[in-house]
Formats: C-alpha cells, sequence, structure tokens
C-alpha cells in the first residue's frame, strides 16, 4: 500500500535530524568541500528515494520533487534554528563552523524559523492538493513569493555584509535554490489560473463602479499609498540620505536598519526597488477593471512581505542582535505598530481580491449580460 505523497514527504524530512547528527559527530565529513558534497548526495538520495515510492503512478508532476527537495531542507532549517537558540545541541555545530557559519545571525535564525514552519505547512497543504487533484497553483505561489524573498535577500547580504570572509562552498547551494525557486514561479505562472465562476452581470455591475463608489477598494488603495511612502522614506534611511527625519528614524526608531550584518539594508533595498513597483501596479490594479493577474501577483507579493517582515521584525528584538541595534523600549509600540500594519497590506489586498474578483475578472463583452439574464 502506497503512502499518500504528503505522508511520505513527511516521512522523508524527518530523516533530516538524523543525517545532521550523522554528520555532525564524524570528522570526515566536517571538511568544507565535503559538507556541499554530503549535501548535494543527501538531496539526491532524497529525490530518489521520493521517485521510488511515486514511479507506479501514472503520472507525477514534476514540481512535486522540488516540493520534496524544498521539504526536506526546511526540515534542516528548522533544526538549525532550535540548536542556534539553544533548545536542541549536537546537530550542527559542524555547519555552523564549516559550512554557513552566518547562520548565527538573527536574521538567519528567524528565516529559518520561517522556512522549517510556514514553508513546511505550505509546502504539504500544496502536496496534499497534488495528490488529490485540486487547485494548489495559489498555494505555491504564496509560497514561491516567500522563497525568492528569502534568497534574494540572503544571497547579497552574505556577498557585502560582514560575512563575507566566511564564505565556503555550501553557500553555492544557496545560488541553486534561487534558480530553483525562480523557475518553479516560472512554470507556476505558465499555468493556468484558478479563477472562480462568476455570473457575466455581476462582473458588468462590478467594473461599472468607480473607486470612490467602492470604499473597501478606496481604503486599500490608501493604504497601498502609504506603504509605498512608507518604503521610499526606509529606502532613504539607509542610503544614508542626510535629511534630520531620516537621521532620527534610523537613530531612535529602527537601529537595527544600521546592523553591520547587511539583511537590514538589503532588505529595504529590495522593499524599494522590486516591492515598490508592485505596489504601484497593484494601485493600478484597483481603479483599472479586468486586471486578471492582480489574483497571481497580490498572493506573490504577500508571501514575500510576509516572509521578510517576519524576518526582520523578529531579528530586530533578537538576543543575537546587538542590544543597541535593537528597537528601543520608548518606540516599541510604536515601531511595531508601523510594520505589522506594512505586512497586513499585502495580506488584506489578497484576501479582498480572492473574496470578490469580480472587478478583476476580464471585461465583459457589451450585451453579454442581458444574454445570460434572458438565457436564466
Amino acid at each position: 500500500m502506497a503512502f499518500p505523497k504528503e505522508i511520505l514527504t513527511f516521512i522523508l524530512s524527518l530523516m533530516a535530524p538524523l543525517v545532521l547528527f550523522a554528520s555532525n559527530n564524524i570528522p570526515a565529513l566536517q571538511k568544507p568541500l565535503v559538507i556541499l558534497g554530503v549535501e548535494v548526495a543527501v538531496l539526491a538520495a532524497v529525490l530518489f528515494m521520493a521517485y521510488l515510492c511515486v514511479r507506479k503512478e501514472k503520472s507525477v508532476d514534476f514540481l512535486f520533487y522540488v516540493f520534496v527537495v524544498f521539504s526536506f531542507t526546511s526540515i534542516v532549517d528548522l533544526v538549525c534554528a532550535l540548536e542556534l537558540d539553544g533548545y536542541i545541541k549536537g546537530f550542527v555545530d559542524f555547519y555552523i563552523n564549516k559550512g554557513e557559519p552566518y547562520l548565527n545571525t538573527a536574521h538567519c535564525i528567524m528565516k529559518n524559523y520561517w522556512n522549517g514552519g510556514v514553508h513546511f505547512v505550505l509546502l504539504l497543504a500544496i502536496i496534499y492538493r497534488m495528490r488529490k487533484g485540486m487547485p494548489y497553483r495559489n498555494l505555491a505561489l504564496l509560497w514561491v513569493g516567500s522563497m525568492v524573498a528569502t534568497q534574494i535577500v540572503f544571497i547579497p547580504s552574505i556577498v557585502i555584509g560582514k560575512h563575507a570572509k566566511n564564505i565556503y562552498p555550501a553557500f553555492g547551494l544557496s545560488l541553486f535554490f534561487l534558480i530553483l525557486s525562480i523557475w518553479t514561479a516560472v512554470k507556476l505562472f505558465k499555468r493556468p489560473r484558478e479563477l472562480p465562476i462568476i455570473p457575466a452581470d455581476k462582473v458588468a455591475a462590478d467594473q461599472k463602479k468607480r473607486l470612490l463608489y467602492r470604499p473597501k477598494d478606496l481604503l486599500l488603495t490608501l493604504t497601498l499609498l502609504g506603504a509605498m511612502a512608507f518604503t521610499v522614506f526606509r529606502g532613504f534611511v539607509v542610503l544614508e540620505c542626510t535629511l534630520d527625519m531620516c537621521f532620527t528614524y534610523i537613530y531612535q526608531y529602527e537601529p537595527y536598519m544600521k546592523d553591520s550584518v547587511s539583511f537590514p539594508k538589503v532588505m529595504m533595498l529590495v522593499f524599494l526597488f522590486y516591492a515598490m513597483p508592485l505596489l504601484t501596479m497593484l494601485v493600478y490594479g484597483l481603479t483599472v477593471p479586468g486586471c486578471t493577474w492582480m489574483l497571481d501577483w497580490t498572493l506573490l507579493l504577500t508571501g514575500a512581505m510576509a516572509q521578510m517582515q517576519w524576518t526582520y521584525i523578529g531579528a530586530s528584538v533578537h538576543s543575537r542582535t546587538p542590544f543597541t541595534y535593537r528597537i528601543p523600549k520608548e518606540e516599541w509600540r510604536l515601531v511595531m505598530t508601523l510594520n505589522l500594519v506594512y505586512l497586513a497590506v499585502p495580506v488584506l489586498l489578497a484576501a479582498r481580491c480572492y473574496i470578490d474578483p469580480a472587478f478583476f475578472m476580464k471585461p465583459v463583452p457589451p450585451g453579454q449580460a442581458d444574454n445570460d439574464k434572458k438565457r436564466k
């Protein structure tokens, strides 16, 4: 009797702690090049075991194997975060020393918690829906947005930050995961959208309403504009703008952006140069009817911003962040509120798009709504 794919993935992922524990106690496996070789071999073995378990099925979506690999690495990340925070011991000492020493930073610990928790649950849900023949594209877009955001902050920060001199061969695997994530995103975008069936008269009625007569969309537009202003402001702050308000903000409100690890600085620049154009597109999509792409890009942006904000907020209060870079107690409530509201904006917009997507459907040809009524 074959295991359900999600159970199989869960079991294969549970091998990660065993592999880490064994590697941590075999000195011969603790050299930089050997570590990379072992990583590649283990991932290949996981893929092979997954293939053996599903090879008798008539057709297997190739993305299943991608999700299996990332599920395994999610548990690796979770074990790493738990050990670095002192909850467990004896799994990743070797890897921190000769694999990826920068993983002991607050940013990477919070990133690994997200990977080991949110990503793992999402991947199991995606594989479950895949097995059941249910649509999974939307969940996968949420995951891939988060995964790509993880890598495009992580990789440049290591290269330009204080850990640049401690780059070992294992770092190359991060480049592979970035390429694999982008490839997965391309494959998902090529697949048909999961569009609900909406009566033509409802689509026509919703698309005739101007923004002023859609109070929810008007409020979302205003919050998007506020998020855009906040994005630009924090981008200027990390670019060392000389305005007094920028100087005051980075020293009195969010000093974590000055941390020499470079993660917060790169993150603010990613928000400025990538999230900012997307937020502008979403404002356009809320004002012009028929922008079906909103259903995809809101999910992608939600996954990305949720991951980055979780990591940023968590790292700015984590004990591994030097005290001088943490959020000051006097301003803690204000800074946390600003960051949580910033996180909520794309989440609320994505929820709006999927709860009532009629405005974003393709415009109804003249007369079609009337014809639908006559047929009824």
